[in-house]
């Protein structure tokens, strides 16, 4: 493994050791002040700098008291770091919270300086395969 390889390695592992452990600092720390996440299927969610990192693990942290993230799947190539994720808990209202997807990191410096954002609610309830095709091409009545 190289050097940017095991700085990469360690960037990931400070930050599912700091989700898990409830650390905001620590997991704060492991963003770049100039920070950019890129939401691409909500674009409108994209954010620039780690002090919307704070405010989001702070929210999420008072309010999913027990969360947890894995990382299923990881890969490097060139300057992109592809994970996979499962974040899951119980939220105050004592509704489940469960979240998978993929995050696309790059790390700079020993910083995650951008991300891609794939990470989305697991939902149970929008029917099979069929019905999600006949919603996306606007066909209403095969949707139901």
């Amino acid at each position: 493994m190289t050097s940017s390889a095991d700085a990469t390695g360690k960037v990931l592992e400070q930050l599912l050791q700091s989700v898990n452990g409830h650390e905001l600092d620590k997991l704060v720390s492991c963003f770049a002040d100039d920070y950019v996440n890129e939401t691409p299927a909500h674009p409108h969610r994209g954010f620039r700098g780690r002090e919307q990192v704070r405010r989001n693990w702070t929210d999420i942290f008072a309010r999913v008291p027990d969360v947890h993230a894995e990382v299923r799947r990881s890969a490097l190539q060139d300057d992109a770091l592809w994970t996979e994720w499962e974040m899951s808990g119980t939220r105050i209202d004592g509704a489940a919270f469960l979240m998978r997807g993929v995050v696309i990191f790059a790390v700079t410096g020993g910083s995650i300086s951008s991300a891609r954002f794939y990470l989305e609610p697991v939902e149970e309830i929008s029917g099979d395969v069929n019905a999600a095709v006949s919603r996306v091409v606007g066909n209403a009545a095969e949707s139901r």
